[in-house]
């Protein structure tokens, strides 16, 4: 992974990055359709800029109050549940398409599989049964 890491140019700063890691956090099941570097890669790219454009659509549809130095307008937006709702659809809708490409159908997983754990708790109780 550390090819893809060197060619990464994050898209964006805050704070499209940080909300999307947030709902990924909120959202265990992204992960498991983004589990390789390739797919990672390429959710991590659509999702920036789908929230972006999301993020410039709801601006344009929803009235902020002027700026007073206590929070941004993206800040702003998401105090509203439905906004917050909707990126996290965006969101998941970018996981859940990159899963589905065939493309990425031979990607290696990122972390062990179930057969590399099952190996290693049989390791773990071994050497802890010595202890």
């Amino acid at each position: 992974m550390s090819n893809l890491e060197e060619i990464w140019i994050p898209l964006v700063d805050e704070p499209i990055g940080s909300i999307v890691a947030e709902i990924q956090r909120e959202n265990a099941e992204i992960d498991a359709l983004i589990s390789t570097p390739h797919r990672l890669l390429a959710f991590r790219t659509f999702a920036y800029i789908r929230v972006g454009l999301l993020l410039g659509q709801l601006l344009f549809d929803n009235d902020v109050p002027p700026y007073d130095g206590s929070e941004t307008w993206v800040d702003a937006l998401l105090r509203e549940p439905s906004h917050h709702e909707v990126l996290t659809r965006e969101v998941r809708a970018v996981a859940e398409e990159i899963a589905a490409d065939p493309k990425y159908a031979d990607d290696e997983h990122v972390g062990p599989d179930e057969e590399i754990r099952a190996r290693f708790r049989e390791f773990a109780r071994e050497r802890l049964g010595d202890a």
